[in-house]
């Protein structure tokens, strides 16, 4: 949750494509689960463009056809898991001036 807002940015828009939010303190109600589900999907189908992309631009032969495809597929990816950083961002807990984020013993040096 967004502790701002305490809304929870949703991983897909509505009609018009403006951003969905789910109000809700249970993380694990059934639609948090579903936005869930879907970021890691998203976050899976962007791993396997990324594959793709790098054979296709290694590829010599790739034509402008494929790589406009590619370029349009991959701004897509980006969007998505963009909005999945930003979710995921604005729930994680804010830490004051002279806190320290970081477990004792813990952290990397």
């Amino acid at each position: 949750m967004d502790a701002m807002t305490g809304l929870r940015l949703l991983p897909w828009t509505d009609p018009d494509g403006k951003p969905c939010y789910l109000s809700s303190d249970d993380g694990s109600s059934p639609l948090s689960r579903r936005a869930d589900a879907i970021e890691a999907v998203q976050e899976s189908m962007a791993a396997e463009l990324l594959r793709h992309a790098r054979v296709l631009l290694d590829a010599p032969r790739a034509d402008k056809r494929e790589l406009r495809y590619l370029a349009e597929r991959l701004c897509e990816a980006l969007r998505d898991v963009l909005r999945v950083a930003e979710s995921r961002g604005a729930r994680l807990p804010s830490y004051g001036e002279g806190d320290d984020p970081a477990p004792r013993g813990g952290g990397c040096d």
